[in-house]
């Protein structure tokens, strides 16, 4: 990790930049494999699988013989820890749903929202270095709690063109039986464009790297939605003389070992903590089996000295990391000074892997920055609000006139007219 020492405000937005692939070979790349998924359908995919996953495969939907040989293959023990992590995820979420509330705004004028799911969604689950079985919980539990009527899962095989186990365990735990081997970029445009196997949808979900990420922003030139901008993984933590430098160490490699593209940014008013923790990253790092790839997320990575808790919060939401982690005294008392992160945990005890896997809150947040204006996936992700109103002829009469005088002031005289010929 690069240290900065009190840096001048100049040269915050140059701390805050993420290390990213050169953006117009990332987009001729997704516009090339789009342009071959489009005339090529699944012929393409199985090209691309062998092409980037080395994985030949004949049949690209997971059939019912692969579930159940898949559970065979998960321990009892990760059985029962996905059953538990599925029970908070369903708690909070639940806690989303929302009841119709009639606003009367005027006599006669009653006005009221009424939510509907998406009906088909697309959830795209990383699978490669590092398979998210738990992404597939904190996509298809709201995903099943909002009715969506058909979700369709994609992820990559491994070079057997197998589907990691404990994927599709957690896959048909959570109701889903539409799953199919293909990822990345190639993933992403079926899911946008449809092909012989695999159903176009309406929105796209689901975290990926850079490419992923292209992918689903290009997928809106189709018009189909997003949840948000989910590229690589990054962590942001703010820490006092009260942190604990072997637990914040540990939280920026948790973040670090996602993949080369991934960033971890330490602020701290404590030179001393500071120190510590860049150590106790050096000798944890030795012992984590993704040593390589770790150490490539960490030389884009930095710790940077500030004077006060006010300057770590000011550069904090000028960065908008998707994790925020507050290693400092009473944190609770500080929540109102950010404006910009995807999920915060408060605290020495509350690492950022409880958020990943089964505190209840979701693991699917914007990165890059985008904090700033996109949420995290939650059950609103999957669902679309419709409003409604209701007039008597009551209420029209009463609001009429204001209608006219305000569609006339804007020349548009059917619009007045609407309102006028009830009146009559």
């Amino acid at each position: 990790m690069k240290i900065v020492n009190y840096p001048d405000k100049e040269v915050w937005t140059d701390l805050t930049k993420r290390p990213e692939n050169e953006k117009k070979f990332l987009q001729e790349t997704v516009q090339n494999i789009f342009s071959e998924v489009e005339k090529d359908g699944d012929s393409a995919l199985l090209k691309f699988t062998l092409q980037f996953d080395q994985a030949e495969i004949n049949e690209i939907k997971v059939n019912q013989t692969e579930f159940i040989e898949a559970e065979k293959l998960v321990s009892v023990e990760l059985k029962e820890a996905i059953k538990q992590a599925i029970l908070n995820i369903e708690k909070f979420h639940s806690s989303q749903q929302e009841k119709p509330k009639t606003i009367e705004t005027q006599s006669g004028v009653e006005c009221w929202r009424e939510s509907r799911a998406i009906e088909k969604v697309g959830l795209y689950i990383p699978g490669g270095s590092a398979p998210l079985f738990s992404t597939v919980l904190m996509l298809g539990i709201p995903a099943k709690l909002a009715g969506c009527k058909q979700i369709i899962l994609c992820t990559p095989p491994d070079k057997n063109g197998n589907i990691h186990p404990a994927i599709l365990f957690a896959a048909q735990s959570v109701g889903i039986s539409e799953v199919y081997k293909v990822g990345g970029i190639q993933a992403i445009a079926a899911l946008t464009l449809g092909t012989e196997s695999i159903p176009s949808v309406y929105k796209i979900f689901g975290p990926g790297n850079q490419y992923v990420t292209a992918a689903k922003q290009y997928a809106q030139e189709f018009k189909v939605c997003i949840d948000l901008p989910a590229g690589p993984s990054e962590v942001l933590v703010i820490a006092d003389s009260q942190a604990n430098p072997e637990f914040v160490a540990a939280d920026l490699l948790s973040q670090a070992e996602h993949g080369a593209d991934s960033q971890v940014i330490l602020l701290s008013t404590d030179e001393s903590i500071l120190k510590q923790t860049v150590n106790a990253v050096t000798t944890q790092l030795e012992k984590l089996p993704r040593k390589e790839v770790t150490q490539k997320a960490l030389n884009n990575s930095r710790g940077i000295l500030f004077n006060s808790l006010d300057e770590c919060f000011n550069f904090s939401n000028l960065y908008a990391p998707e994790h925020l982690i507050l290693a400092i005294g009473k944190a609770k008392e500080y929540t109102q000074k950010i404006e910009n992160a995807g999920s915060v945990f408060l605290g020495n005890y509350s690492c950022e892997s409880a958020g990943d896997y089964a505190s209840g809150t979701n693991h699917t947040l914007p990165t890059n920055g985008y904090a700033r204006n996109y949420s995290g996936v939650s059950l609103d992700s999957f669902i679309k609000k419709i409003t409604f109103q209701e007039l008597s002829r009551e209420g029209l009469q009463n609001i009429g006139q204001t209608i006219e005088l305000m569609a006339e002031a804007e020349e548009l005289f059917a619009h007045k007219n609407a309102v006028s010929i009830r009146l009559k």
